[in-house]
């Protein structure tokens, strides 16, 4: 069996997208999102913030450039990719950060700007990663934004699942 090393998140940017190139012409578009969760602490649930750095790579900016001026601070977005960890030694010390490598991207919800949303860039609504540095082909997925997720068939109520456990867990 091979490894896997596959992330979904949907969050909000912390701060609006930026966009450099390389030395042979390659854009590459970071940004940083927020990705929230619920935490029971004592008998009250509260907010717990994730914050994680995106990467999205492209050839000679193609789609980058189109999208940057809605990859703004607030704006909600759908990522499909890969993390990756880099490791470097700074000052005697080892260090490392881990990214997500983003294969795919989707505008989700709206951030309360007047900048609108973005124009409808493919079939299936959302971004492709136009190339990235490792050589994959262009993938594009459906997103839940626009059919909504897979229906999920049940068992009938108070009838455990097929995975053995009741849908009505309480937690």
């Amino acid at each position: 069996m091979r490894d896997l090393n596959h992330v979904m998140v949907i969050g909000r940017l912390t701060r609006d997208a930026e966009l450099k190139y390389t030395a042979n012409g390659q854009a590459v578009c970071r940004f940083s999102i927020a990705v929230n969760r619920n935490k029971k602490i004592g008998d009250q649930w509260e907010d717990e913030a994730n914050f994680f750095d995106i990467v999205v790579w492209g050839r000679q900016g193609q789609n980058l450039e189109n999208i940057m001026k809605y990859l703004i601070k607030g704006k909600q977005i759908g990522i499909d990719g890969e993390l990756r960890q880099d490791r470097w030694v700074q000052d005697g010390q080892n260090r490392s950060k881990i990214e997500i490598i983003a294969n795919n991207f989707q505008f989700l919800g709206t951030s309360g700007n007047s900048a609108g949303g973005p124009p409808n860039p493919g079939p299936a609504g959302g971004i492709s990663n136009p190339g990235s540095s490792y050589g994959r082909p262009e993938r594009r997925s459906e997103s839940y934004a626009e059919k909504g997720p897979p229906p999920r068939e049940r068992e009938p109520s108070g009838a455990p699942s097929s995975d053995g456990f009741a849908d009505d867990i309480p937690f």
